[in-house]
């Protein structure tokens, strides 16, 4: 993570030095505040992964020596086949319509909003998923 971390910190720089000189030439403020954004999220991921590597032992990538093997493995837990993504993304779509066309739309969303957020959060609770 170390490398990540540094990756992100690099990267924060540049933002930082673009979003300067392109303020200065372009007398433009909203791509001037996007830069100046992009750079308050790549110092805040590159300093997590900073801080985060401190507490976690070193792996394959921090090594200079190590070899593409090195890192094969368990990559992690990844959850199983769920529509619960698509009814929570069906409600935020129609919710957003809601702010275009009309808030009566809102209030129809938000009960698909609703059976998505907490089907989601409730997945491993109940049906063949069931962990406890």
């Amino acid at each position: 993570m170390k490398v990540q971390g540094k990756m992100f910190l690099g990267l924060a720089v540049f933002l930082l030095a673009t979003a300067i000189v392109y303020g200065a030439w372009s007398k433009e403020p909203v791509g001037t505040t996007g830069l100046f954004l992009a750079f308050g999220l790549a110092v805040m991921i590159g300093y997590y992964l900073a801080f985060t590597a401190r507490r976690v032992d070193a792996g394959a990538q921090d090594n200079k020596e190590a070899e593409v093997a090195d890192d094969a493995g368990e990559v992690g837990f990844f959850s199983p086949h769920s529509w619960q993504p698509l009814a929570l993304g069906l409600g935020a779509a129609f919710g957003f319509l809601g702010v275009a066309f009309g808030w009566w739309v809102v209030f129809v969303s938000a009960p698909l909003l609703f059976v998505g957020l907490f089907g989601w959060v409730f997945e491993y609770y109940h049906g063949e998923n069931r962990t406890q």
